[in-house]
């Protein structure tokens, strides 16, 4: 079998115990085999300097060198015992290890400048007594501030390199650290945004085919409710009346012209793609509904309120005792409301052709300052008027709820104390 290089890298990552990376365990370990090293051979010299058993003073510096493997995990530990031991001139690579692994690490500023004055001054320390015990064996004699400047250099520069450095990798870690967090805060912010795009995407999808359904079903159901009435008074009067009978024809082809034109025009609109594209790309989720209004009344011969008394005829035509009464005078208002206002009314009588045959019905239309009301009650059916036949899908109702409610209105329907059925609405002058 073999292996990916992500399960690879993952296994690399996968260290032992505190350390996050096999190869900083392997490193780590490496540095602890070196300075065990180098303090037991300077564990020799310091067992001959103070008497001590030589397996004595090597055993001493390969467990005081070895404590290197622990910088990761306690930095502050290991300069501790990289400062114990400086007397005996051991741990020069731990001591300088340790500081830089001290200042790196995330111990806190004031705990690292003093254990880093503590070995400075150690340094300086050692470094100047055995500066005068070496110049005490030899000929040489220099001034007196030889031993003073050698102290503070060789202090400083076993001190102070490792500990800056420290310090500029420690803030270039967490620089890299924060970077890489806030990657990733953004990477997830993306992508709840694109999610959200997504969702409104496709919530205005869904609301452009229910407003395009709604639109068929406006231009369709009233247009054909009306052709099959006077299709079944067709059919009842031609052999008695035949010129009633040629005129109720002309009716219907002269309906059935209407309703051709106005789906030509809604799909001129669809195919020019004006429906389409303010819903989704410049639109706010709260302006859908205003934006289908405005997009179903981009036809340039949409109706208009003016065409209620032309609405109202045709359902007189078709044999439905109808009353118009209009209140006040129009203020010519917006397209989306004046359609929306014809919508209401046509759908509603179409309701009443389908569910109420025989039925008288009323429309009353308001003008009110800043708003347009309309409104249109049936009675109760004509038992004696046979029923069409009409299908009906439910959406009536909900189509003309939503047009209104889209543009700022308030819809009522419900039955009436006398058997028939109401529907109000009331829009606003224009668009909110």
């Amino acid at each position: 079998m073999t292996t990916t290089g992500a399960h690879q890298e993952a296994t690399d990552r996968a260290g032992p115990w505190w350390w996050g990376r096999r190869r900083s365990a392997v490193l780590d370990v490496g540095l602890g085999v070196v300075s065990a090293l180098e303090c037991a051979l300077e564990g020799v010299r310091f067992a001959g300097n103070t008497g001590l058993p030589v397996p004595v003073g090597v055993v001493f510096g390969l467990v005081a060198g070895a404590t290197l493997v622990l910088r990761r995990r306690w930095p502050i530990a290991v300069v501790l015992v990289a400062i114990a031991i400086a007397p005996a001139e051991m741990g020069f690579l731990m001591g300088i290890v340790g500081l830089y692994t001290l200042a790196a690490s995330d111990v806190p500023r004031r705990i690292t400048g003093v254990l880093a004055g503590m070995a400075l001054v150690a340094t300086l320390i050692v470094t100047a007594v055995r500066t005068e015990q070496d110049l005490s064996r030899g000929d040489f004699e220099p001034g007196p501030w030889f031993v003073p400047v050698v102290s503070v250099f060789m202090s400083l520069g076993l001190t102070a390199p490792p500990v800056l450095l420290g310090l500029y990798i420690g803030a270039r870690r967490r620089l890299m650290e924060s970077l890489q967090e806030r990657a990733d805060s953004l990477e997830r912010e993306l992508s709840l945004l694109a999610d959200r795009a997504e969702e409104r995407a496709e919530w205005a999808r869904t609301e452009e085919r229910t407003r395009i359904a709604r639109e068929m079903h406006d231009v369709v159901a009233h247009r054909v409710s009306l052709m099959v009435v006077h299709a079944a008074a067709l059919q009842a009067v031609a052999a008695k009346d035949p010129a009633k009978a040629v005129k109720n024809a002309a009716l219907v082809g002269d309906m059935g012209r209407q309703a051709l034109t106005e789906l030509r025009e809604m799909l001129g609109v669809l195919r020019t793609g004006d429906a389409v594209k303010p819903a989704v790309a410049s639109l706010p989720l709260a302006a859908i509904g205003v934006a289908a209004a405005a997009a179903a009344a981009a036809g340039e011969d949409g109706p208009h309120i003016d065409d209620l008394e032309a609405l109202v005829g045709q359902s007189r035509a078709a044999g439905m005792a109808v009353e118009l009464s209009v209140d006040g005078e129009s203020r010519g208002y917006a397209r989306e409301v004046e359609q929306t206002a014809y919508r209401v009314v046509q759908e509603a009588l179409t309701n009443v052709h389908k569910h109420a045959p025989g039925a008288k019905a009323w429309v009353r239309l308001a003008h009110r300052g800043d708003e347009v009301a309309m409104q249109v009650e049936n009675g109760p059916s004509d038992a004696g008027v046979a029923d069409m036949g009409l299908p009906s899908g439910g959406n009536g109702l909900v189509g003309m709820r939503e047009r209104v409610l889209g543009l700022g209105g308030v819809f009522v329907s419900g039955p009436t104390d006398a058997g028939g059925f109401r529907v109000s609405a009331v829009l606003p002058h224009g668009p909110r």
